[in-house]
């Protein structure tokens, strides 16, 4: 079996679009309800069809870097995972860690892409990219009043401590994507091509925002992240030839 595994199977073609087209006649199944929900409190045919043009338009642009993430994880673990777990409820920065966390532990690597995957550590990514990310549906509804409560609790006592307190858990959840970034520096040149793509990415971020500030490009806030994201990789391939990473 390991031998005849491929991660483009047809098969798991037919096994993604099947969730995919169940999840698509939920979204049509509730923008009805939405819809004469919104009749029955008397707008208009043409204010909600104002909606949805404007939130189809302002929707396609953004998931470009969708499309971005499912072409950067496709290269090793194929197209229809990264199809299904970036079309449902993923995000690029969860489920490329979570995904190359898994691969080191079954002696593989995202990056290596001359060795293809076998059947068991193809599950054994596919198992840590859904299941890590069913935390946040199970933890947010449980957690997320009680943390709110006691965040307002704090805001009343000392509101210098709330600020501490949202500052920390940010800093925490940058330190977990640079701990990622700056783990193979020690391995010499190869090793800091994450990080020359990190200040490229955050240098086109810089950029962007000041665009948007000083020339009053307000339309560039729905672009910003793609481009930035877009930069970045076309900027990784120069400074891996440049570095020697592989």
């Amino acid at each position: 079996m390991a031998a005849s595994f491929s991660v483009n199977d047809p098969f798991l073609f037919y096994l993604a679009g099947a969730i995919l087209l169940v999840v698509a006649i939920q979204s049509v199944v509730f923008l009805r309800r939405s819809w004469k929900r919104a009749k029955s409190l008397g707008l208009s045919s043409s204010t909600l069809w104002g909606v949805v043009k404007t939130s189809a338009l302002f929707t396609i642009v953004p998931a470009t870097s969708i499309l971005v993430g499912v072409i950067a994880l496709s290269r090793k673990l194929g197209v229809p995972l990264p199809w299904l777990r970036l079309s449902v409820i993923g995000a690029i920065t969860y489920e490329t860690p979570a995904a190359e966390a898994a691969a080191r532990a079954m002696g593989a690597s995202l990056s290596d892409t001359g060795v293809a995957l076998t059947a068991s550590q193809y599950g054994a990514i596919a198992w840590v990219m859904t299941l890590g990310i069913m935390g946040s549906l199970l933890f947010v509804p449980i957690l997320s009043k009680k943390l709110l409560s006691g965040v307002k609790v704090m805001e009343g006592k000392d509101a210098r401590w709330r600020d501490i307190f949202m500052a920390s858990l940010f800093m925490g959840m940058l330190s977990a994507f640079l701990g990622m970034i700056f783990g193979g520096v020690s391995k010499g040149a190869p090793g800091w091509v994450p990080v020359c793509v990190m200040v490229v990415s955050a240098l086109i971020m810089a950029l962007m925002g000041v665009l948007i500030r000083v020339k009053k490009w307000d339309w560039l806030k729905d672009y910003a992240l793609t481009i930035s994201m877009v930069g970045a990789m076309a900027a990784a391939i120069p400074l891996t030839m440049l570095l020697g990473g592989h």
